[in-house]
């Protein structure tokens, strides 16, 4: 369980990051993969404390994942809830 749940949070982190740095002036869509990553972040974190695993292998870069996953929903909120000036 912990390297599928592993590989569908690395694919989606992947494909999150992309598209979020070509649509930054759709708002919309910042919200939505933002709270989208809130509950990506939620299952990472559960299922790295939650499920036994090795000490090394991926297990470090799970949880690296999950925390640059944080600051990519920061960021999404920020851009999502942002007021617009123009």
């Amino acid at each position: 369980m912990f390297k599928v749940i592993f590989w569908i949070l690395a694919i989606w982190f992947v494909i999150n990051v992309i598209w979020m740095w070509f649509k930054l002036d759709n708002q919309s869509l910042q919200k939505t993969f933002a709270w989208i990553n809130v509950i990506a972040v939620i299952v990472g974190f559960w299922v790295y404390y939650g499920v036994s695993h090795d000490a090394g292998g991926i297990a470090p870069w799970f949880l690296g994942m999950n925390w640059v996953n944080v600051v990519i929903a920061c960021l999404q909120f920020y851009y999502g809830y942002r007021k617009n000036n123009q």
